[in-house]
């Protein structure tokens, strides 16, 4: 597979799309915007999603999604519930978008790995936990 930086949008959007119910974990995600006529019942354009590990693509996580949730629904990490409720503490994601050279896509990172969760009419991903 080729490196991000020398594909095209067209190129990114004949990837294969990752199966129903399938964990991914990735360096980064590429934002590819939907066209002027691909709108979510929400009013807003759709995003697809593609994860990147070592500046290769993988796959397509998300196809019909209008929001993408840092950290998840309220910024409060993976699991949150299961874990006792809202956490008191929070460690910085350092989330970053930066712009591709040749498709102008924006690539969306953090720091370390990204997890990302279930994409339905929006996308979670999580900042992989990391020790303080």
């Amino acid at each position: 597979m080729r490196n991000i930086n020398d594909m095209t949008k067209k190129e990114l959007l004949d990837l294969p799309h990752r199966n129903w119910g399938e964990e991914i974990i990735c360096d980064c995600l590429i934002i590819i915007p939907g066209g002027y006529r691909e709108m979510h019942d929400s009013g807003y354009r759709i995003m697809k999603f593609v994860a990147v590990t070592d500046n290769k693509p993988t796959c397509i996580i998300s196809g019909y999604s209008d929001v993408v949730h840092l950290d998840g629904i309220g910024g409060y990490g993976d699991n949150w519930g299961a874990k006792g409720g809202v956490p008191k503490f929070i460690l910085p994601s350092g989330w970053n978008i930066d712009c591709l050279p040749k498709s102008g896509l924006l690539r969306l990172f953090c720091k370390g790995k990204i997890k990302c969760g279930a994409a339905l009419s929006s996308l979670e991903i999580y900042a992989k936990e990391r020790k303080s």
